[in-house]
């Protein structure tokens, strides 16, 4: 028994950072079945338990033994409408990783590198369309075609609910399409997993923003007896410091948005995005490594990530912060942004630097005693400030969901942070009006929002069969 998971093959450091193709190459056939036959095939199954969308994980790996990738992939399936997308973007080391009885004495069992293989294996081999089920009649509707949105509509459609889907934006896909570089998770495979929706009979309308072009009532009132929100958390947080207003400031919903969904990182992009130069990224969640790593492949000199805390409470996922520091991203840890620095040359109209950022003000920062949630505050250490040279600023802290909906549909309520607040079903203070992922959560990962949409999808089964 191989004591350690084999190493997933990927481009070389000093390559990928200057490209936007995927990083991880993927399994081979030969590797995956190696790295299934590491599974013990426990009786207690721990790994299953703590799967937001209960794949039956020693089954599929069990496939995957016999050389059969395609059973393999239709265990996975049975539960998951995106397994494409999970096995590259789900923290797996955090959930069904973390529980593998392997990884008491030895490294656990590559569970989302096979899931991977076994997605990738699939779409590439099987030349077949699924089956679409016949139409049972009821009609309901999805806000927003991210994760969880996907999730309930897939789930729905299987059943032979008739759905459509509302994206504000004008391609499906969510967080997925705009939020996650190319290098982490290519397009064409949230495409190829949203074509199979399409071929279930899900129907997918972009450029629909629900509380403008349409509302909640709206939608009952064209027949929907059911309604999914999961509109996600797209507003971003800010710092609140001085010069957060200046030219080359980003959220980094708007700096990804633009290089993922726009393409600015094309040699002419239809939309701008500041190039080259010295870039600060604020925060140290998987989204703050993301821009780290985005900022660098559009040419950027320089990239700090700039984060209060030290290496131990940093948020984003090990791989990732791995895969950040092999291509050069340097890490300003205990230190806290409280003022962001422009040129000033009032006499000089035509210098193209007035007004733009010449640096990044720091304050250094010491842990202290542990804050409600058990990570030890970090405490200003006094007359400590310095600054960081830089151009562009991006801000990752985080992001809270939208407004809009919540103001446009009457009753519906939602709790200090604007989450819409749910019951153990997902149903909200609206009759037969559903909601999951970041919509009421806020931001946090794909596989938990699958979970909420596949919830959902289960509690408007049981409403619309029993209506």
């Amino acid at each position: 028994m191989e004591p350690k998971k084999h190493e997933m093959p990927s481009q070389a450091p000093e390559v990928r950072a200057h490209n936007f193709k995927e990083v991880a190459l993927g399994y081979t056939a030969e590797i995956a079945v190696e790295e299934a036959k590491r599974c013990l095939n426990c009786k207690n199954q721990p790994c299953v338990d703590v799967c937001p969308v209960n794949i039956s994980i020693p089954e599929f790996i069990s496939h995957i033994k016999e050389g059969d990738f395609e059973a393999a992939y239709q265990v996975i399936t049975r539960t998951s409408s995106l397994p494409a997308v999970c096995g590259r973007v789900c923290p797996q080391e955090k959930q069904c990783e973390s529980k593998c009885t392997m990884g008491i004495k030895f490294e656990p069992v590559g569970i989302g590198r096979l899931e991977r293989f076994v997605a990738d294996y699939h779409n590439e081999n099987y030349k077949g369309e699924p089956v679409r089920p016949a139409s049972n009649g009821h009609r309901v509707a999805v806000v927003g075609s991210g994760p969880s949105g996907l999730t309930c509509a897939g789930d729905l459609a299987k059943k032979g609910y008739e759905v459509t889907v509302y994206e504000a934006l004008h391609k499906a896909g969510g967080v997925l399409i705009y939020g996650i570089p190319e290098f982490r998770l290519p397009k064409s495979i949230v495409a190829k997993e949203i074509d199979g929706l399409k071929a279930l009979g899900v129907d997918f309308e972009t450029n629909v923003v629900i509380g403008k072009t349409l509302t909640i009532d709206e939608l009952f009132e064209r027949g929907f007896e059911a309604v999914f929100v999961g509109s996600g958390a797209g507003l971003p947080n800010f710092l609140g410091i001085p010069g957060e207003s200046l030219k080359g400031v980003y959220s980094a919903n708007e700096f990804l948005t633009r290089s993922n969904l726009m393409k600015a990182y094309l040699d002419d992009p239809t939309t701008p995005i500041m190039k080259g130069g010295n870039v600060a990224v604020v925060g140290a969640g998987n989204v703050a490594m993301d821009a780290a790593r985005t900022a660098l492949r559009l040419g950027a000199e320089n990239v700090y990530i700039v984060y209060r805390r030290s290496m131990e409470e940093l948020p984003a996922r090990k791989e990732e912060v791995e895969h950040a520091m092999e291509e050069g991203i340097q890490f300003k840890l205990l230190n806290n942004p409280v003022e962001i620095l422009s040129y000033e040359n009032p006499d000089d109209k035509k210098d193209p630097k007035n007004g733009s950022i010449k640096a990044i003000k720091c304050i250094k920062m010491e842990l202290g005693e542990p804050d409600e949630k058990g990570r030890r505050k970090p405490v200003p250490i006094k007359d400590s400030e310095w600054e960081i040279p830089v151009d562009t600023v991006v801000i990752a802290i985080g992001t809270s969901p939208n407004p809009l909906i919540k103001k446009t549909t009457k009753g519906l309520e939602v709790n200090s942070r604007g989450g819409i607040i749910v019951n153990e079903d997902g149903l909200t203070s609206r009759d037969s009006v559903y909601a999951g992922g970041d919509a009421v959560t806020g931001a946090a990962t794909v596989i938990s929002a699958m979970g909420a949409g596949k919830t959902a999808a289960a509690a408007i089964d049981e409403q619309l069969k029993n209506k």
